[in-house]
């Protein structure tokens, strides 16, 4: 029977070009605006460490001392002193600590004027954590974060820049006035969120930047102390020395830690709150208790990572699609009752309400899924249009094989259920009225 219902919508669609055109457009700029904001959502809002991140664990507690404000919640970072400890204690199964510094490179072509660039200071276990991939050489060894080694490594577009994309493991960068030799070189790698440095979102206007892509110069952290290099730093209660932050009073520094069972999670829970007691046991901490531990996806959420303009555009683009909606519902109608003399004849020659109800809903499927081509090549132009953008996560509005399949199957479903209605009325045209006035 479907192929028969699908022969007869076929056939009116072909009768009515002009109201059917009304319909297809209708579903596929209504589902065209839909699919570009929702992916771009979905892009923005995934799991950057898919299969991992339930592991992954951000510990924070309050370092802050003397007599300013006591704070409702602990910073965003740590004070050096507490990252280090924290980190040299082993007692999670992997950690790693990671600050930002800006630092300058000189190219290694000459005549070319050196430039400035965020750097990611870390340690080794950072590219084991987070599964960063290579594709020349491999991370630093644990031994060259205690050795504080002029080791580096960099990441693909930067080799691409600076060495036309050859394998530069060996070769020697001039950081800060420093040789540093490349021990490994990035491949692909393109984490939405950059969550490894994600601060300070929660509450921001703008979010875009923690979509920025992975930093090009990672370097340890021990080594960029070392350098006296320009670290970045979330908040201070007292004097700073840049040239010495290792001992400044402030809090500048990450942990990560990988804490792989229910266990694991709780041993560290409890370490980080004896922890936190022998230091003010000791006259290091003077605030109330401040600890908290979230998973990397608590973090994220916690930060607000989706830039809220994004979240808005998504919003009022589903409201565009229930404007649409609306409209094809009045269409539908207009078209299935015009053809109550036809649809008479057929219920007075036998078929019944359910056939007349799946027939109309065939047709109405089939509006959708046109509607749904139409909307693909829609989104595929938006996504275009953002890429266009001069936003940090223009480059990811891709669109995704999965949401291609959903974008057809959610202009069909649309269309089904707007054709609900208009099928329903046209259900229960009487027969012999209609046979009557024909």
């Amino acid at each position: 029977m479907f192929g028969y219902y699908l022969d007869l919508a076929l056939r009116s669609l072909k009768r009515n070009r002009v109201l059917t055109a009304l319909m297809v457009i209708a579903i596929a700029v209504g589902i065209g605006t839909s699919m570009t904001t929702l992916t771009v959502m979905y892009l923005l809002s995934g799991d950057p460490l898919p299969g991992r991140s339930e592991h992954i664990f951000y510990p924070q507690l309050d370092a802050e001392t003397g007599k300013g404000m006591v704070r409702s919640r602990p910073a965003d970072l740590l004070d050096y002193p507490s990252a280090r400890d924290l980190w040299s204690s082993g007692k999670a199964d992997r950690q790693t600590m990671t600050a930002e510094a800006l630092v300058k490179i000189q190219p290694v072509e000459a005549g070319r004027h050196p430039s400035m660039i965020d750097t990611l200071t870390t340690t080794s276990a950072f590219f084991s954590m987070f599964n960063v991939p290579f594709r020349y050489g491999g991370p630093w060894q644990p031994a060259d974060d205690e050795a504080r080694s002029r080791t580096v490594v960099i990441s693909e577009r930067l080799n691409q820049q600076l060495f036309a994309g050859a394998n530069s493991v060996g070769r020697t960068l001039r950081v800060d006035s420093n040789d540093l030799r490349i021990v490994g070189v990035l491949d692909h790698w393109r984490p939405s969120p950059r969550f490894y440095m994600v601060v300070g979102g929660h509450g921001a206007s703008d979010t875009s930047d923690l979509y920025k892509p992975p930093h090009d110069l990672m370097l340890p952290l021990s080594t960029a102390l070392d350098l006296h290099s320009q670290f970045s730093w979330f908040s201070c209660w007292g004097n700073v020395d840049p040239k010495n932050m290792a001992a400044a009073a402030c809090e500048w520094v990450g942990l990560w830690v990988q804490l792989d069972t229910p266990a694991t999670r709780s041993a560290y829970r409890d370490y980080l709150r004896d922890y936190d007691a022998q230091q003010r046991s000791l006259g290091r901490f003077d605030h109330p208790p401040n600890i908290r531990m979230m998973s990397l996806m608590q973090w994220l959420d916690f930060n607000q990572v989706v830039p809220k303009d994004v979240q808005l555009q998504t919003w009022l683009a589903f409201g565009f699609l229930v404007i649409c909606l609306c409209n094809t519902v009045g269409l539908l109608l207009v078209k299935f009752l015009g053809r109550s003399g036809e649809i008479g004849v057929r219920r007075a020659m036998g078929a019944s309400r359910s056939d007349i109800f799946m027939q109309c809903l065939v047709e109405a499927g089939a509006v959708g899924l046109l509607g749904g081509i139409g909307g693909l090549l829609l989104a595929w132009f938006g996504l275009w249009l953002v890429r266009q953008q001069k936003v940090a996560y223009a480059d990811l509005a891709q669109l995704d094989p999965m949401l291609l399949l959903v974008t057809v199957a959610m202009a069909i479903l649309a269309s089904l259920l707007a054709g609900l209605l208009p099928a329903v009325r046209a259900s229960r045209v009487p027969p012999a009225l209609q046979i009557k006035v024909s």
